[in-house]
């Protein structure tokens, strides 16, 4: 058996470690180009997941809003001149049809503002997140940085206060139309009660004017039967569920940028303390090596 261990070396290994002898490579020099594995979970790790959800948040909420806003707020407009017989008034007068194209301006506006906002706050989250990742490369946190950060971070808070009240102001069609709803509902049910829907009552029409529809009447059971209360009623739902979810929104983006401008905090710090002590170790260089220069003339 000893015999034959090295014949197989010869013969198996002999010629591999000839070759290796050949080929030296120093472990230390050798470069492993990263797989794709590799690739996919550093672009993956370096990606700011929390403004990434808070913007497709946002903007699902902001598109659920202004899309089923304006189409109730139209809805709205056909029941008012089919059923109550309400007519737009001649001129500049504001009455309930120029406060619906108002609102549908508003709309128009919250829906290009909060885009571009929620692709500031995106790129903000990229930049912080690059800036996290790579402290000691060539990226540098600059104080302009950090007041970006809070300067969003105070918008951000103050876009949340707006949604809540967008979101309470919702509400109150809401409200209405569910009453509205639940008369037709429940119209056979009472059928000797003397119902009516006064338009009066929620300042859609002067005082002066009479326009209401009592339960009972044509109009009030072809407006029950027809598809733009229930289309209408829904779409104010899902209004107000975009609204809701551009509030959690806004918390989300509350929440990252206040994540963000901590740790920026913290690592511009970080950096002051590596550049004062790098400065203080080049000191220190330069202090030794001249005394070595003066010990070496003395000695020369």
């Amino acid at each position: 058996m000893e015999d034959e261990l090295p014949c197989c070396h010869d013969n198996a290994t002999g010629k591999v470690g000839q070759r290796a002898a050949a080929t030296p490579v120093d472990a230390d020099d050798a470069v492993v180009s990263p797989g794709c594995k590799e690739c996919c979970e550093r672009c993956v790790g370096s990606l700011p997941w929390a403004s990434l959800i808070a913007t497709i948040l946002l903007y699902m909420g902001v598109a659920l809003f202004c899309g089923c806003g304006h189409e109730a707020l139209s809805g709205t407009v056909t029941i008012l001149q089919n059923y109550f017989e309400v007519i737009r008034a001649p001129g500049d007068v504001l009455d309930v049809f120029t406060i619906i194209d108002i609102l549908k301006y508003i709309i128009y506006g919250l829906a290009a503002g909060f885009f571009v906002f929620g692709v500031l706050l995106l790129v903000e989250g990229f930049f912080t997140t690059g800036a996290i990742r790579d402290l000691y490369g060539e990226f540098k946190i600059t104080a302009c940085g950090r007041c970006l950060t809070a300067f969003l971070m105070v918008l951000a808070y103050l876009f949340f206060l707006v949604w809540l009240g967008v979101t309470a102001f919702t509400s109150l069609p809401v409200f209405m139309y569910y009453n509205v709803w639940s008369m037709c509902k429940n119209a056979t049910s009472v059928e000797g009660a003397n119902l009516c829907l006064d338009l009066r009552q929620f300042g859609a029409v002067t005082i002066s004017e009479e326009r209401k529809v009592c339960m009972g009447s044509e109009k009030f059971l072809n407006m029950c039967d027809s598809n733009e209360l229930d289309l209408t009623f829904h779409l104010f739902v899902c209004a107000l569920a975009g609204a809701g979810a551009a509030v959690i929104a806004m918390v989300h983006f509350l929440m990252a940028l206040a994540a963000n401008w901590g740790y920026l905090k913290d690592a511009s710090r970080m950096q002051k303390y590596e550049d004062i002590k790098s400065k203080e170790e080049q000191e220190l260089h330069d202090i030794h090596s001249t005394r070595s220069k003066e010990r070496l003339n003395a000695y020369t």
